[in-house]
């Protein structure tokens, strides 16, 4: 079975007064936002570019589905760290599990479903071979 290059990686991220409702709290929705930062860096730190496999692959990833969990609030100006973590591919599919974490405090998680699209068509279309080498060791 082949392994994939970087089990997981975090990222930091500051929230801003924009990310929260009046009360201070990262408004519920906003947790989305970090998780999709997260999994573009985290594409990016394995050498895949969203935008040149949309522009020279013609494939996009799309949430399929997403099950999200809070488990205590994020406030203003709190740096979270959230993980990423690659959990299962399949032939058009990625699916990741994430964590947001603030100094060890589980904040929330999430498990999302990428489904790989023809940018063209809006198909379901197999992972390329050349995004596949880059995850796999």
């Amino acid at each position: 079975m082949l392994s994939v290059k970087k089990n997981s990686q975090t990222f930091s991220y500051r929230v801003y007064y924009e990310d929260t409702d009046a009360g201070g709290v990262v408004y519920y929705a906003n947790y989305l936002k970090f998780y999709e930062r997260a999994r573009s860096d985290f594409l990016r730190e394995l050498n895949i570019s969203q935008s040149n496999l949309a522009n020279d692959q013609k494939i996009i990833f799309v949430v399929r589905k997403c099950q999200i969990e809070y488990h205590f609030p994020a406030r203003l100006d709190d740096m979270l760290a959230v993980e990423v973590k690659i959990s299962e591919i399949n032939k058009v599919s990625l699916t990741m599990m994430q964590k947001i974490t603030k100094s060890s405090q589980l904040i929330s998680e999430l498990t999302v479903e990428l489904v790989c699209l023809n940018s063209q068509t809006f198909k379901p279309t197999r992972l390329p071979k050349n995004l596949l080498d880059l995850i796999y060791v």
